[in-house]
């Protein structure tokens, strides 16, 4: 593995020190001082997404700054609760290292050598008796609600089927979607087509296909930003291709437009 010739001049403790400051009562940043649980949210939302953005991208040396930006974000939340007589950034590392060696028992506490899919049922037997210790009424108590909702779907879906309730075969999955997708034409295609109708169904239908990538091994929150990131992408190379014959896009019929896309499509291949 190559590591950074870049001099390592600080630690942990560097910035810790320097999140302090910044939460000074006397001398700290006005902007950092106004800051509570809340209000970071958002911003350890986006600090992550972007970290998620520079790996799709492969601009691996963008990612220690965005990594740098993501872990500002946990030191911020282990200083307000420091100040609150919570738990400090040595309690977080302390729970973490212990869920780690709990959670694998075939490398810190009978080493042995076992394959992957057994490692996830060894992960997720363990994490079941950890809820079952908090006395939660439901296995789906602790799914976080503000979770993306395709990412939540998939969490649900992983969920339930450690308790049985999934298909072993892929076929169902597949006829789910038809089905799920006839529903919706059905609510579309109504005499008065009523719209909260026409939502469930189609919200049903994005379950079943969130359903489907789950059983084909496809995160379907990654698939679909990257699905984004191709259209965003070709429809640029869309655009150039209209500014090129010298017309607004509007000026363009929609099988101009469909040719130029293939156009895009092809320098791709």
């Amino acid at each position: 593995m190559t590591q950074s010739n870049t001099p390592k001049t600080h630690d942990i403790q560097r910035l810790l020190d320097i999140m302090a400051q910044l939460r000074n009562p006397n001398s700290g940043c006005p902007w950092d001082l106004a800051q509570d649980y809340q209000s970071i949210v958002p911003f350890t939302l986006e600090e992550a997404y972007e970290v998620a953005d520079t790996i799709e991208r492969c601009a691996f040396d963008e990612l220690p700054g965005e990594l740098g930006d993501l872990l500002f974000q946990v030191v911020f939340y282990c200083q307000l609760g420091k100040e609150q007589g919570r738990f400090d950034f040595a309690n977080v590392v302390d729970k973490i290292c212990r869920k780690l060696t709990e959670r694998h028992p075939h490398v810190f506490a009978e080493p042995a050598q076992i394959s992957s899919q057994e490692v996830k049922q060894t992960w997720e037997s363990i994490k079941a008796s950890e809820r079952a210790g908090r006395s939660l009424t439901s296995v789906l108590d602790d799914i976080p609600l503000n979770l993306p909702a395709l990412s939540r779907a998939a969490k649900i879906q992983r969920r339930v089927a450690t308790q049985g309730f999934d298909w072993n075969e892929l076929a169902p999955v597949v006829a789910k979607v038809h089905e799920e997708i006839d529903e919706v034409l059905v609510e579309v295609n109504a005499d008065a087509p009523d719209k909260n109708k026409v939502q469930e169904e189609m919200g049903d239908l994005l379950f079943a296909v969130v359903n489907l990538a789950r059983h084909i091994g496809v995160e379907p929150e990654q698939a679909l930003r990257l699905a984004n990131a191709k259209f965003e992408r070709r429809f640029r190379g869309v655009e150039a291709l209209a500014a090129a014959a010298d017309k607004q896009m509007a000026e363009h019929t929609l099988a101009e437009l469909d040719s130029y896309w293939d156009r895009v499509k092809l320098t791709e291949k």
